[in-house]
Protein backbone atom coordinates (compact mmCIF):
# COMPACT_ATOMS: atom_id res chain seq x y z
CA UNK A 1 0.00 0.00 0.00
CA UNK A 2 1.03 3.51 -0.69
CA UNK A 3 1.47 6.24 2.13
CA UNK A 4 1.02 9.83 2.20
CA UNK A 5 2.04 12.06 5.35
CA UNK A 6 -0.07 15.08 6.32
CA UNK A 7 1.40 17.86 7.79
CA UNK A 8 -0.92 20.47 9.40
CA UNK A 9 -2.94 21.33 12.55
CA UNK A 10 -5.93 19.50 13.69
CA UNK A 11 -9.77 20.55 13.54
CA UNK A 12 -11.72 18.75 16.22
CA UNK A 13 -14.98 19.74 14.28
CA UNK A 14 -13.29 16.92 11.38
CA UNK A 15 -13.96 19.10 8.62
CA UNK A 16 -10.66 20.34 7.80
CA UNK A 17 -6.81 20.22 9.00
CA UNK A 18 -5.80 16.59 9.41
CA UNK A 19 -8.95 14.89 10.15
CA UNK A 20 -10.57 16.38 6.27
CA UNK A 21 -6.52 14.90 5.29
CA UNK A 22 -6.33 11.35 6.69
CA UNK A 23 -10.38 10.62 5.76
CA UNK A 24 -9.37 11.71 2.04
CA UNK A 25 -6.45 10.03 1.96
CA UNK A 26 -8.04 6.65 3.49
CA UNK A 27 -11.10 7.45 0.75
CA UNK A 28 -8.69 7.66 -2.05
CA UNK A 29 -6.90 4.82 -1.69
CA UNK A 30 -3.58 5.60 0.39
CA UNK A 31 -2.22 4.78 4.17
CA UNK A 32 -2.56 7.81 6.17
CA UNK A 33 -0.18 9.45 8.54
CA UNK A 34 -0.32 12.95 10.01
CA UNK A 35 2.43 14.99 11.89
CA UNK A 36 0.52 17.85 14.19
CA UNK A 37 1.46 21.31 13.60
CA UNK A 38 -0.68 22.75 15.75
CA UNK A 39 -4.38 22.00 18.08
CA UNK A 40 -6.84 24.45 16.84
CA UNK A 41 -10.20 25.26 18.51
CA UNK A 42 -12.83 25.56 16.15
CA UNK A 43 -16.00 24.49 14.35
CA UNK A 44 -18.06 25.15 11.25
CA UNK A 45 -18.86 29.14 12.55
CA UNK A 46 -15.00 29.41 12.75
CA UNK A 47 -11.71 29.50 15.09
CA UNK A 48 -11.61 30.35 18.67
CA UNK A 49 -7.51 29.46 19.42
CA UNK A 50 -4.67 28.35 17.72
CA UNK A 51 -1.82 26.35 20.31
CA UNK A 52 1.02 25.39 18.54
CA UNK A 53 3.31 22.27 19.28
CA UNK A 54 6.95 23.12 19.78
CA UNK A 55 9.21 23.15 17.01
CA UNK A 56 11.23 20.18 18.86
CA UNK A 57 8.43 18.15 18.86
CA UNK A 58 7.11 18.66 15.62
CA UNK A 59 10.62 17.24 14.40
CA UNK A 60 10.49 14.34 16.50
CA UNK A 61 7.02 13.82 14.99
CA UNK A 62 8.63 13.72 11.81
CA UNK A 63 12.19 11.86 12.53
CA UNK A 64 9.49 8.93 13.89
CA UNK A 65 7.24 9.20 10.55
CA UNK A 66 10.26 9.08 7.82
CA UNK A 67 12.55 6.68 9.80
CA UNK A 68 9.84 3.83 10.35
CA UNK A 69 6.97 4.15 7.39
CA UNK A 70 8.26 6.54 4.76
CA UNK A 71 5.54 8.67 2.79
CA UNK A 72 5.37 8.37 -0.85
CA UNK A 73 3.62 11.84 -0.26
CA UNK A 74 3.69 14.71 1.53
CA UNK A 75 0.97 17.26 1.98
CA UNK A 76 1.59 20.48 3.70
CA UNK A 77 -1.40 22.34 5.20
CA UNK A 78 -1.59 25.09 8.53
CA UNK A 79 1.81 26.41 9.32
CA UNK A 80 0.96 29.25 11.81
CA UNK A 81 4.49 30.06 12.91
CA UNK A 82 7.41 30.95 11.36
CA UNK A 83 9.49 28.02 13.43
CA UNK A 84 7.63 25.25 12.75
CA UNK A 85 7.95 25.83 8.93
CA UNK A 86 12.04 25.90 9.15
CA UNK A 87 11.85 23.02 11.35
CA UNK A 88 9.45 21.27 8.65
CA UNK A 89 11.12 22.18 5.85
CA UNK A 90 14.39 21.09 7.51
CA UNK A 91 13.55 17.76 8.03
CA UNK A 92 11.53 17.52 4.50
CA UNK A 93 15.39 18.32 3.05
CA UNK A 94 17.03 15.90 5.43
CA UNK A 95 14.77 13.11 4.32
CA UNK A 96 14.61 13.83 0.87
CA UNK A 97 10.92 13.84 0.44
CA UNK A 98 8.90 13.78 -2.56
CA UNK A 99 5.90 14.36 -3.97
CA UNK A 100 5.22 17.32 -1.92
CA UNK A 101 1.66 18.99 -1.73
CA UNK A 102 1.53 22.46 -0.40
CA UNK A 103 -1.28 24.37 0.40
CA UNK A 104 -0.51 27.52 1.70
CA UNK A 105 -3.13 27.87 4.05
CA UNK A 106 -3.29 31.53 5.20
CA UNK A 107 -7.51 31.64 5.86
CA UNK A 108 -9.70 29.78 7.04
CA UNK A 109 -12.86 28.95 5.01
CA UNK A 110 -14.44 31.06 7.74
CA UNK A 111 -12.48 33.98 7.61
CA UNK A 112 -10.63 33.46 10.41
CA UNK A 113 -7.06 34.75 9.94
CA UNK A 114 -4.54 31.47 10.19
CA UNK A 115 -1.14 32.39 10.13
CA UNK A 116 0.95 35.47 10.89
CA UNK A 117 2.68 38.41 8.09
CA UNK A 118 6.12 36.93 9.07
CA UNK A 119 5.42 33.55 8.73
CA UNK A 120 4.01 34.00 5.55
CA UNK A 121 7.50 34.84 4.35
CA UNK A 122 9.06 32.46 6.03
CA UNK A 123 6.63 30.21 4.25
CA UNK A 124 7.77 32.04 1.15
CA UNK A 125 11.54 31.67 1.57
CA UNK A 126 11.90 27.97 3.25
CA UNK A 127 9.00 26.30 2.52
CA UNK A 128 7.54 26.77 -1.07
CA UNK A 129 10.69 26.18 -3.31
CA UNK A 130 9.91 22.42 -1.64
CA UNK A 131 6.73 21.61 -2.96
CA UNK A 132 6.11 20.15 -6.69
CA UNK A 133 2.86 21.93 -6.78
CA UNK A 134 1.15 24.82 -4.74
CA UNK A 135 -2.26 24.91 -4.46
CA UNK A 136 -3.12 28.55 -3.32
CA UNK A 137 -6.96 29.61 -3.59
CA UNK A 138 -7.43 33.15 -5.02
CA UNK A 139 -6.80 35.13 -1.89
CA UNK A 140 -3.69 33.29 -1.59
CA UNK A 141 -2.64 34.07 -4.32
CA UNK A 142 -2.65 37.08 -4.34
CA UNK A 143 -0.38 37.09 -1.24
CA UNK A 144 1.91 35.14 -3.20
CA UNK A 145 2.08 37.19 -6.34
CA UNK A 146 1.63 40.53 -5.14
CA UNK A 147 -1.05 40.85 -7.89
CA UNK A 148 -4.67 41.35 -7.92
CA UNK A 149 -6.66 38.44 -9.30
CA UNK A 150 -10.43 39.07 -10.66
CA UNK A 151 -10.29 37.20 -14.26
CA UNK A 152 -9.22 33.86 -15.41
CA UNK A 153 -6.68 35.91 -17.21
CA UNK A 154 -5.35 37.40 -13.94
CA UNK A 155 -5.31 33.69 -12.69
CA UNK A 156 -3.01 32.78 -15.53
CA UNK A 157 -0.74 35.61 -14.85
CA UNK A 158 -0.44 34.96 -11.10
CA UNK A 159 -0.05 31.31 -11.58
CA UNK A 160 2.80 31.78 -13.20
CA UNK A 161 4.32 34.51 -11.65
CA UNK A 162 3.70 31.66 -8.33
CA UNK A 163 5.42 29.36 -10.70
CA UNK A 164 8.36 30.66 -12.10
CA UNK A 165 8.94 32.79 -8.43
CA UNK A 166 8.89 29.36 -6.44
CA UNK A 167 9.94 27.05 -9.67
CA UNK A 168 7.35 24.53 -9.11
CA UNK A 169 3.89 23.74 -10.69
CA UNK A 170 0.67 25.79 -9.26
CA UNK A 171 -2.80 24.63 -9.28
CA UNK A 172 -4.74 28.11 -8.89
CA UNK A 173 -8.04 27.36 -7.59
CA UNK A 174 -11.19 29.64 -9.21
CA UNK A 175 -13.89 28.69 -6.87
CA UNK A 176 -16.53 30.81 -5.65
CA UNK A 177 -14.44 34.16 -6.36
CA UNK A 178 -14.78 33.51 -9.86
CA UNK A 179 -18.25 31.65 -9.52
CA UNK A 180 -16.93 28.92 -11.26
CA UNK A 181 -15.27 25.38 -10.26
CA UNK A 182 -12.73 25.85 -12.86
CA UNK A 183 -8.70 25.07 -11.91
CA UNK A 184 -5.73 26.59 -13.41
CA UNK A 185 -2.93 24.15 -13.68
CA UNK A 186 0.64 25.86 -14.36
CA UNK A 187 3.76 24.00 -15.20
CA UNK A 188 7.27 24.29 -16.74
CA UNK A 189 5.69 27.66 -18.89
CA UNK A 190 2.45 25.65 -20.20
CA UNK A 191 -1.35 26.33 -18.51
CA UNK A 192 -3.97 23.93 -18.55
CA UNK A 193 -7.98 24.41 -17.42
CA UNK A 194 -9.26 21.54 -15.36
CA UNK A 195 -12.80 22.45 -15.83
CA UNK A 196 -15.71 21.64 -13.07
CA UNK A 197 -19.21 21.52 -12.20
CA UNK A 198 -20.40 24.18 -10.13
CA UNK A 199 -22.88 22.66 -7.18
CA UNK A 200 -25.02 24.66 -5.27
CA UNK A 201 -23.34 23.15 -2.02
CA UNK A 202 -22.78 26.22 0.82
CA UNK A 203 -21.08 23.71 2.92
CA UNK A 204 -17.65 24.08 1.98
CA UNK A 205 -15.55 23.49 5.08
CA UNK A 206 -11.95 21.88 4.36
CA UNK A 207 -12.40 22.28 0.54
CA UNK A 208 -8.84 23.02 0.27
CA UNK A 209 -7.27 20.48 2.59
CA UNK A 210 -9.75 18.17 0.72
CA UNK A 211 -8.16 18.81 -2.80
CA UNK A 212 -4.30 19.17 -1.83
CA UNK A 213 -5.01 15.87 0.04
CA UNK A 214 -6.36 13.86 -2.37
CA UNK A 215 -4.16 15.45 -5.43
CA UNK A 216 -1.35 14.21 -2.53
CA UNK A 217 -3.21 10.72 -2.76
CA UNK A 218 -3.09 10.33 -6.80
CA UNK A 219 1.11 11.42 -6.56
CA UNK A 220 1.31 8.44 -4.27
CA UNK A 221 0.02 6.07 -6.21
CA UNK A 222 2.17 7.15 -9.17
CA UNK A 223 -0.33 9.04 -11.07
CA UNK A 224 1.30 11.91 -13.45
CA UNK A 225 0.54 14.99 -12.10
CA UNK A 226 -2.38 15.82 -14.69
CA UNK A 227 -4.13 12.91 -13.81
CA UNK A 228 -3.52 14.09 -9.62
CA UNK A 229 -5.58 16.71 -10.38
CA UNK A 230 -8.33 15.51 -12.37
CA UNK A 231 -9.05 12.90 -10.06
CA UNK A 232 -8.82 14.96 -7.10
CA UNK A 233 -11.57 17.17 -8.76
CA UNK A 234 -13.56 14.43 -9.15
CA UNK A 235 -13.15 13.25 -6.18
CA UNK A 236 -13.92 16.38 -4.03
CA UNK A 237 -17.26 17.45 -6.71
CA UNK A 238 -18.37 14.07 -5.40
CA UNK A 239 -17.66 14.78 -1.67
CA UNK A 240 -19.90 18.18 -2.44
CA UNK A 241 -22.42 16.95 -4.23
CA UNK A 242 -23.22 14.08 -1.44
CA UNK A 243 -25.08 17.44 0.32
CA UNK A 244 -23.95 16.54 3.59
CA UNK A 245 -25.41 19.23 5.54
CA UNK A 246 -24.02 19.00 9.62
CA UNK A 247 -23.34 22.10 11.80
CA UNK A 248 -24.29 25.51 12.43
CA UNK A 249 -22.14 27.50 10.15
CA UNK A 250 -20.06 26.68 6.64
CA UNK A 251 -20.79 22.65 7.20
CA UNK A 252 -17.87 19.80 6.16
CA UNK A 253 -17.91 17.63 2.96
CA UNK A 254 -19.08 13.95 2.88
CA UNK A 255 -15.42 12.65 2.62
CA UNK A 256 -16.67 9.13 2.84
CA UNK A 257 -19.02 9.66 0.15
CA UNK A 258 -17.70 6.44 -2.06
CA UNK A 259 -18.09 4.19 0.67
CA UNK A 260 -21.02 1.58 0.96
CA UNK A 261 -23.43 2.37 3.69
Amino acid sequence: MKTALTIAGSDPSGGAGIQADIKTMLCNGVYAMSAVTALTAQNTMGVTGIMEVTPEFLGEQLDNIFTDIFPDAVKIGMMSGSALIVKTAEKLKEYGAENIVADPVMVATSGSKLISDEAVDTLKEHLLPLAAVLTPNIPEAKVLSGMEVRTPEDMVSAAEKIGKGYRCAVLLKGGHQLNDANDLLYRDGSCKWFTGKRIDNPNTHGTGCTLSSAIASNLAKGYSLDEAVEGAKEYISGALAAMLDLGKGNGPLDHGYRLLR
